[in-house]
């Protein structure tokens, strides 16, 4: 039997779950700054991205906004950037080739977690962003979560988070977003 021409994992069905979260930006009115918001999560005292598990059925996308509105309480949508790919454009099959594409709406980073029993959990990450005018819906946590949702000026959310694999997201995004990502990159 061949074994695959690079380091390969593989995860069957019932051990890995999808979650998806998002980076949700939103312009400060008076500044006109980008702010990001975080949440912080009491009995920990930690400071996270919003993030959740797909549900049965649903796109890891539709997953993204869904988690980043339940936890936070904003509704918002993904927001189209130009960012890096390696995703052919279609009817091309070249796809060692990393080029930056205008209006993309991918992931941005994708983290793999290992849980107990042998788990994985792959997280994808989006952009998204609140539409201006509106406001907060309170109540919008599912029953088991207690997040007190912030909007910090993007550079202090990125400080404020407790986990490096959160602040690499953040940085991923507000470079993505900032517009200072190289345009073309081989690899």
């Amino acid at each position: 039997m061949a074994a695959p021409r690079y380091p390969t994992q593989q995860f069957l069905a019932g051990k890995f779950v999808i979650s998806a979260g998002s980076v949700l930006f939103r312009r400060n009115s008076s500044n006109k700054n980008f702010e990001i918001c975080i949440l912080h999560h009491p009995t920990g005292n930690q400071w996270l991205l919003p993030k959740g598990r797909k549900d049965q059925g649903e796109t890891i996308e539709h997953a993204a906004i869904r988690e980043t509105y339940e936890e936070t309480g904003y509704p918002c949508v993904l927001w189209p950037q130009s960012m890096p790919t390696r995703a052919p454009t279609p009817g091309v099959s070249d796809v060692h080739f990393s080029q930056v594409v205008d209006g993309l709406v991918e992931p941005i980073a994708v983290t793999m977690r290992e849980l107990q029993e042998s788990k994985t959990k792959i997280i994808f990450w989006y952009i998204s962003v609140v539409e201006e005018g509106v406001k907060k819906v309170e109540g919008s946590q599912m029953e088991n979560e207690n997040f007190e949702s912030v909007f910090l000026e993007a550079e202090a959310a990125l400080r404020r988070l407790t986990f490096q694999s959160d602040k690499d997201v953040v940085k991923q995004a507000i470079d993505i977003v900032m517009g200072r990502i190289e345009k073309t990159t081989e690899t």
